[in-house]
């Protein structure tokens, strides 16, 4: 099953690493995941061990160090000594720019909210924010894609019915030397389970 915030984090990541290495050494990566375990680089990031262990066979022992930088590119984890208050700040403006579109849009504000606390199926989804089939499958879509809406494994009532949930269970927005910050509180679960925050911890 795939964590949440990892897939939230992987396109973004994906573009760090490339930034980091240059084009010709990401196509080769990009290669040997292909050749090795049969993925791309935005997937093996999900199944963070199989990028892991490309990065080692290219870079050795320095591919720790590496990992660690592309994804504080990306992300900063804000430590708390309360264990609830798991805070990210999304460094990464095009990942702080679609949260931000998000809940900027009443309706996939809606959807996110209705499924922070709770995993639901679609259909439910759709009932409990009144949104129209076609508008709400469409922002529902888009929130997939860009890993604001993961899959938790559930299946509803027996039935192969996909129920969907949030990685964060709060969201901040906050002005800082005139630019905008955005940081999400993670759930413990998604901070437990997150292979690339285990990197950085």
């Amino acid at each position: 099953m795939e964590n949440s915030l990892d897939s939230l984090l992987a396109p973004a990541l994906r573009k760090s690493i490339e930034d980091n290495l240059g084009k010709v050494t990401m196509n080769k990566i990009e290669q040997r995941l292909m050749e090795r375990h049969g993925v791309g680089v935005v997937q093996a990031i999900k199944e963070f061990s199989k990028l892991d262990s490309v990065l080692r066979e290219f870079f050795g022992p320095g591919a720790e160090g590496l990992e660690s930088r592309f994804i504080q590119n990306i992300i900063k984890l804000e430590s708390s000594k309360k264990e609830s208050e798991n805070w990210i700040v999304l460094k990464d403006q095009i990942l702080a720019k679609t949260v931000l579109e998000s809940f900027a849009d009443e309706e996939k504000k809606s959807i996110l909210e209705s499924v922070m606390n709770d995993s639901l199926a679609i259909a439910d989804i759709l009932d409990k924010c009144k949104i129209s089939q076609s508008s709400g499958h469409e922002k529902i879509s888009y929130l997939i894609e860009n890993g604001l809406l993961v899959s938790n494994g559930d299946v509803s009532d027996g039935e192969n019915i996909r129920k969907y949930q949030t990685a964060f269970s709060n969201v901040k927005m906050d002005i800082e030397k005139k630019s905008m910050v955005v940081k999400i509180q993670l759930k413990k679960i998604q901070l437990q389970e997150s292979a690339i925050l285990q990197v950085i911890q």
